[in-house]
């Protein structure tokens, strides 16, 4: 979807009466004159939104935009959930599907845009099957399950020239600009390590793998919410929340924020691919001396440690701290005494130069900058709309609604804070971690039958290019997954 440059003054009505160009200008037409594939800036986006039983009901509705747009098609493979039922009653001429597949084929002509809101495991496979019919995708944090779709997604994007965003809506908080305003300046110095953390998991984590299997109700199409994933049998440990804490379908903790906070440092240091990483898990002890052992699991509590190279802004090394679980960092020197951690401590970060620190929450929001000198900085308040009119989440989806009709390397587009150009790479380094982790958890038994080594538990050596650890080739296995017969990822 395409259009060519906005003329200041000349309305659609006109150029219709008109009846032809204007000599010398460009004109806005109707999407019915274009033809498919093309949609007026001053027209309404036609958007079909893919899982919205949870997150997806904000995605969706944010996106419509009370009425500036038109949500077209709905698709959930449970039609028993709440928010399901109550998005079914707010936009009753919206078609409805379970798979979406049958809806983008049956769909297609008709829709333009497609927000993807599934368990982390689909979201490669459904934003894929909209790109490569030419359909702009907002797709959920963390944009993929693993590497690999990551790097497909990102590459799927530039292919077929739409325009994309990924879901971490702090992206577009204003007062990210004012820390990277005071990066430029030269009031952080040189930074060389960043820590973050998160009181996630805040679902089960570490525990056995479920064995409860039952039948589920009419209103799921089980098979289709397995997708691409292994096939085991449906029990509410998996859906329609807890998914997140299995490797089969989530990214746990990491997943869940890790995109929502790594994207601060990424943005205002301007990294690239990390070239190190190493991690810790807390075990979980049921017998005596005996910890559990559940590599299908995500574990309760994870500390990674990635090491970025010097990028072309911040001219050090930097090693990233990561810490989920609830397990804070001790307070930095350059944090005053009696000055309160982000969000009462529970998710936040801290950005420490040789000359300045920088605290904030989840999204970035309401940041302060420590300096070594001993002054106290405070970001401005968010600005208010322009038009008055309450923006949700920063205005994440109705941004990317105008780059959509602004069409593909458009100033809008290129305007957007999370287009997979940068959450794409931004996806991979948040994603590095859970590979450490599964590596972490691998096992060998020992040649006299007494216990097991560790082989992956060492320090992990990158090669972002080729997306491969270099250094212990099993790691190797969680750059991408196994899919189940029947499904696929291909440009």
């Amino acid at each position: 979807m395409q259009s060519s440059d906005k003329p200041s003054q000349t309305s659609r009505r006109k150029f219709i009466q008109a009846g032809a160009l204007a000599a010398g200008g460009f004109f806005i037409v109707p999407r019915h004159v274009l033809g498919r594939g093309f949609i007026a800036p001053s027209d309404k986006l036609n958007i079909a939104g893919v899982g919205f039983g949870g997150k997806g009901f904000s995605d969706t509705n944010n996106s419509y935009n009370n009425g500036a747009n038109n949500i077209v098609a709905l698709c959930d493979v449970d039609w028993g959930l709440p928010r399901v039922k109550e998005n079914f009653t707010k936009h009753p001429n919206a078609k409805r599907y379970k798979d979406f597949r049958e809806m983008l084929e049956k769909e297609g002509k008709t829709i333009d845009a497609v927000t993807v809101s599934t368990a982390d495991h689909t979201h490669a496979v459904v934003a894929m099957a909209a790109m490569s019919r030419g359909k702009h995708v907002y797709v959920q944090k963390p944009l993929t399950h693993n590497i690999h779709e990551a790097r497909m997604l990102t590459e799927a994007a530039r292919k077929y020239k739409v325009v994309t965003q990924m879901g971490n809506q702090g992206s577009s908080n204003p007062q990210q600009k004012t820390m990277v305003e005071w990066f430029d300046k030269g009031l952080l110095g040189k930074v060389s390590t960043i820590q973050i953390w998160t009181n996630r998991p805040v679902w089960p984590q570490g525990i056995p793998v479920p064995t409860n299997f039952s039948e589920p109700s009419a209103d799921l199409d089980w098979d289709l919410w397995l997708g691409p994933a292994q096939k085991v049998g449906y029990t509410p440990a998996y859906h329609p929340f807890k998914w997140r804490g299995w490797w089969n379908f989530g990214a746990g903790a990491l997943g869940d924020i890790g995109c929502h906070i790594m994207d601060i440092p990424f943005r205002v240091l301007g990294l690239g691919y990390p070239t190190e990483v190493e991690t810790s898990i807390s075990s979980v002890f049921l017998k005596d001396w005996t910890p559990e052992y559940n590599p299908e699991g995500c574990p309760p509590a994870s500390h990674v440690e990635l090491k970025f190279p010097a990028s072309a802004k911040n001219k050090s090394e930097v090693k990233l701290v990561w810490s989920d679980g609830g397990i804070r960092p001790f307070r930095p020197d350059m944090l005053p005494a009696g000055e309160a951690y982000p969000e009462g401590g529970e998710n936040g970060m801290f950005m420490i130069g040789d000359k300045g620190l920088i605290a904030c929450g989840m999204y970035g929001d309401d940041p302060i900058l420590y300096t070594k000198d001993g002054q106290k900085i405070v970001a401005p308040a968010k600005p208010k709309p322009t038009d008055g009119k309450p923006w949700p989440e920063n205005g994440h989806q109705i941004l990317w609604t105008e780059a959509c009709k602004a069409g593909f390397n458009s100033k809008e587009h290129k305007g957007l804070t999370s287009s997979f150009d940068f959450s794409g790479p931004l996806t991979e380094s948040v994603l590095m971690g859970n590979l450490a982790i599964r590596s972490y958890m691998l096992r060998t038994p020992k040649a006299d039958g007494k216990g097991f080594t560790y082989p992956g538990r060492q320090r992990l050596m990158w090669d972002g290019k080729n997306m491969k650890i270099t250094n212990f080739d099993d790691a190797n296995q969680f750059v991408s997954r196994q899919y189940r017969d029947g499904w696929k990822l291909s440009m």
